[in-house]
């Protein structure tokens, strides 16, 4: 799966790393070469923090599953034992 950012997405992150770049560094970037940043981190690194996120995803999803037997439990033949406490 290629992850891709929707063309607004990409211009905010452009942005974004424009103005980190110039509050945090002596030169700043252009467009282009922040653009280019974007382009590597979605290619290099978001896969990795997608990945993650799915690792999560999927571990909770399994706690919940696990506890489905607890919140869904139906007592079954309870009619006979409500009788008898009459």
């Amino acid at each position: 799966m290629t992850l891709k950012l929707k063309p607004e997405v990409r211009a905010a992150a452009i942005e974004s790393l424009r103005r980190y770049s110039d509050e945090n560094f002596e030169e700043g970037l252009g467009t282009l070469q922040a653009g280019a940043l974007v382009d590597f981190f979605v290619e290099e690194i978001a896969p990795h923090v997608y990945n993650q996120a799915i690792a999560d995803a999927q571990t909770r999803l399994a706690a919940r599953v696990a506890d489905l037997d607890i919140e869904c439990f139906e007592e079954a033949g309870a009619y006979w034992a409500r009788r008898k406490s009459r």
